[in-house]
């Protein structure tokens, strides 16, 4: 619910100026603030509602809108969620350990809890106690053509085994998920990223529709191990990445599309997958190389040194596309946030820091920035980035960046505090406060969904924003 009249506020402010200026027979002209233009989204709102403050950068106003707050019952654990949405309008979450997901803004939930046998198709048949393979954690995302690609690892011993992959496929033709058990070769496999290879895909290990990778976050980002590849959702195959200073023939990719459909709002990958889909077919690694070059990974899953279509290198290994054929980097500089966009393919760029140790852009500055995340909609012009980050002060803040119309500029018009920012928390195991990395995804009405941490729980929360401006009939 608004907090704030913004018709007092105005009248207020026109009262006080006639008290000490004398009277003009010039009009005054007041900049409408963006909050007058917002409205509640659904009839109710469901999980634990709690009021987060909104500032309007342009004009000051400052509110408060209502969220719907989700614990780690819904699709988390004890350190994170793993968040994404559909072109449907679900909130996907794999922070734990099966997949979770609502298809009506958080009024109810499901979850898939793999049956007792394993698809017919997998290589390794395996029979689960459903419901006991003990604690886990996985990744999720939406394929172009509709599908959820999902993997969950379970790594302590139980019922039904230890250390196991096991993938899960929710096929949107058929409306129905499955899973198959996949044997590793990694004995840690740690918290998977995850992301769709555009095909069509003809491989030595196969052929599909597109393939799905997934890395180890540990194995990957300490030694560049830890692939596993699939090319039906479900059979995965150990898969070598180059060494980071291989010597690979150079392709140019082009990344400029005249349009892209609205599912590009929804494909991008967590961002520590460090990684994006490419149009025309493959998966692109900006920033991949020791150089500073970029890799592409090709529809026959063939590595290659990449540059754009006009030869140059992306600024940023943190960066994505959606449906407005835009191209977001992005990049940590101590407490600056560079956000990077381009609009012919990453030949040129427009910038935007966001400097989070200014006071005149956030109320508490910062000393470091703890975790980040972003996400953007093509179809609703609309950009967001969250930060988590230390504040000079001791505790962390979770703050939530909105950039709307990011087509005629990309400097953020509102700001929003997730939580109450009051509890200092730590990524990695052994923290007793534990807050592994950030997660957010825009649904498809353009309502964020932010994961965040305070001292109201435990364990880590999850938002869902659901008073927004008039972004226009859903896609």
């Amino acid at each position: 619910m608004q907090r704030t009249s913004f018709c007092a506020i105005t009248i207020l402010i026109m009262l006080l100026a006639g008290c000490f200026e004398e009277p003009s027979n010039e009009s005054i002209t007041t900049t409408p603030s963006i909050f007058q233009s917002y409205v509640p989204i659904g009839e109710s709102l469901p999980g634990d509602v709690r009021n987060f403050t909104s500032v309007d950068y342009t004009t000051g106003t400052i509110v408060e809108f209502d969220w719907s707050s989700f614990d780690k019952n819904f699709g988390g654990n004890c350190c994170e969620h793993y968040l994404a949405t559909t072109k449907e309008g679900w909130i996907l979450n794999f922070g734990g350990e099966y997949p979770t997901w609502s298809e009506d803004r958080g009024n109810s939930w499901n979850v898939y809890m793999p049956s007792t046998l394993t698809d017919p198709s997998c290589r390794t048949p395996k029979p689960t106690i459903s419901g006991q393979e003990g604690l886990g954690e996985g990744s999720i995302v939406q394929t172009i053509n509709g599908d959820l690609i999902s993997m969950g690892w379970f790594p302590y011993p139980s019922n039904s085994g230890g250390d196991q992959f096991y993938a899960f496929l929710y096929d949107e033709e058929s409306a129905s998920w499955s899973w198959c058990y996949n044997r590793l070769t990694e004995p840690f496999y740690d918290r998977s990223w995850q992301v769709e290879v555009i095909g069509p895909i003809s491989s030595t290990i196969g052929s599909g529709e597109y393939a799905s990778l997934v890395i180890s976050n540990f194995w990957h980002q300490s030694s560049n191990r830890g692939g596993q590849i699939s090319v039906d959702g479900l059979n995965y195959y150990y898969f070598q990445f180059p060494d980071r200073d291989a010597n690979l023939e150079t392709v140019e990719v082009n990344l400029k599309e005249d349009s892209l459909e609205v599912a590009w709002d929804h494909s991008k990958p967590h961002k520590e997958m460090r990684a994006f889909p490419v149009p025309s077919g493959g998966l692109y690694f900006p920033d991949f190389f020791d150089d500073g070059g970029d890799a592409w990974l090709d529809t026959s899953l063939n590595w290659w040194r990449a540059t754009t279509a006009g030869g140059e290198s992306l600024p940023s290994e943190y960066c994505a596309l959606d449906s407005s054929t835009a191209l977001h980097c992005l990049k940590i500089n101590g407490v600056n946030v560079l956000h990077q966009i381009s609009w012919d393919g990453g030949e040129t760029w427009t910038n935007e820091t966001y400097n989070l140790s200014d006071p005149d852009f956030v109320e508490v500055p910062a000393s470091s920035i703890e975790e980040w995340e972003f996400h953007s909609n093509g179809a609703h012009d609309l950009f967001v980035l969250a930060v988590r980050y230390q504040s000079a002060e001791g505790p962390d803040i979770d703050l939530a960046f909105h950039v709307r119309d990011f087509s005629q500029g990309i400097t953020p018009d509102t700001m929003t505090k997730i939580g109450l920012g009051d509890l200092d928390s730590t990524s990695g195991a052994g923290q007793d406060i534990r807050f592994d990395f950030a997660s957010m995804a825009i649904l498809n009405d353009g309502g964020a969904v932010i994961a965040y941490h305070d001292s109201s729980d435990e364990d880590p929360l999850f938002a869902v924003e659901h008073t927004l401006p008039p972004y226009g009939t859903y896609v």
